[in-house]
């Protein structure tokens, strides 16, 4: 053994100031069995020193890594809380970004409160915002959001993905048309191929985090089912087979997000780093409470007929709606990942 330590200090250079460090394992070990033979030859009244080792680092749970520093929520407007967002109430909200329609109504003000965050919280989700403008440069003026990482924010919350496949469009045209129209399903090919191009900007996303914020807890969040599974009645001039043709497409949104954050977080595990990244699955999240229901979570449809255009709180979450986002949270803070955290007590 000490053979192959010797080998190892004469070959790489880093390692000579090993040398201390192993013989005085190795004395630790000698000496007590030295002194232990001399005390059976030569009689009692030895006293053989005990050997004593530092204690084993204790990991943290789940809960106590996401809490240990600050929390932020990044990402677009189903996390800046367009769907309960009003200018009087939320002018001066965290920064007073007006445009970025950051509301008190949010999940993040509900987790935020929920928790002791050592560090506290800020959110920093912009409606419209979209893959670029978390890496390369905010809306609005706003610095781009990574920026608003530090190494030692502990946990991450965000949405994003949405407004890259053109979400709010694909509702447009959805709505704004003849009734006999098949324009709604006839924007297929281009969604798909703006879905095919996700994968590659949520694997920056998460590696820039990963960087800016190596110790944190990154919570996405996925999609809710906009429509009932069965849809029964046309809703908001969206017909039975449209409602259905649009909870496909969130299932395939969410089932790409789902797919890079799983890649990134094999990653994170497999070098054994501190940080996460889960994927909670909001696409049931609603059940019961879809478009068209008696208490449904989402905002109906309003047009602008000027434009037109579907106005922005359209099919987001109202209050009821961004209270179920941060019961799924909540639960997720609380369990953590399906695999150790690699983070430990200090």
């Amino acid at each position: 053994m000490v053979a192959v330590l010797w080998g190892r200090v004469r070959t790489r250079r880093g390692a000579l100031i090993a040398i201390p460090a192993v013989l005085a394992v190795l004395a630790a070990l000698i000496v007590p069995l030295a002194m232990t033979e001399q005390c059976r030859l030569f009689g009692s009244g030895c006293r053989v020193p005990r050997v004593r080792f530092a204690p084993l680092p204790t990991r943290l749970t789940p809960l106590e890594a996401a809490v240990r520093g600050g929390y932020i929520a990044l990402g677009d407007s189903y996390s800046s809380g367009e769907g309960t967002w009003d200018l009087d109430a939320d002018r001066s909200y965290t920064g007073g970004a007006e445009d970025c329609h950051r509301s008190h109504g949010a999940y993040f003000a509900t987790v935020l409160q929920g928790y002791r965050f050592a560090l506290g919280g800020n959110l920093w989700a912009c409606s419209g915002a979209r893959v670029d403008d978390v890496l390369r440069g905010g809306r609005h003026g706003e610095p781009a959001q990574i920026e608003r990482l530090r190494p030692d924010t502990s946990l991450v919350t965000l949405t994003i993905g949405g407004n890259d496949i053109g979400f709010s469009e694909i509702v447009t045209r959805c709505v704004v048309r003849l009734p006999w129209s098949s324009a709604c399903r006839d924007q297929d090919p281009d969604i798909r191929a703006r879905m095919a191009a996700l994968p590659a900007g949520l694997a920056s996303v998460f590696d820039q985090i990963g960087r800016r914020a190596p110790k944190a807890r990154v919570i996405v969040l996925g999609y809710p089912r906009p429509f009932p599974v069965q849809p029964a009645h046309s809703v908001d001039n969206i017909g039975v087979a449209d409602q259905g043709y649009l909870n496909g497409v969130v299932r395939s949104l969410d089932d790409t997000i789902a797919a890079a954050a799983r890649t990134a977080d094999g990653g994170l595990a497999a070098a054994g780093r501190p940080g996460t990244v889960e994927f909670v699955d909001g696409y049931g999240a609603f059940d019961g409470h879809e478009l068209g229901a008696a208490q449904p979570y989402l905002n109906a449809l309003t047009i602008d007929f000027r434009a037109p255009a579907v106005e922005p709180r359209s099919f987001h979450p109202n209050e009821l709606g961004y209270q179920s986002f941060a019961r799924l949270i909540d639960r997720q803070i609380q369990s953590g990942p399906p695999r150790p955290v690699y983070q430990y007590r200090r």
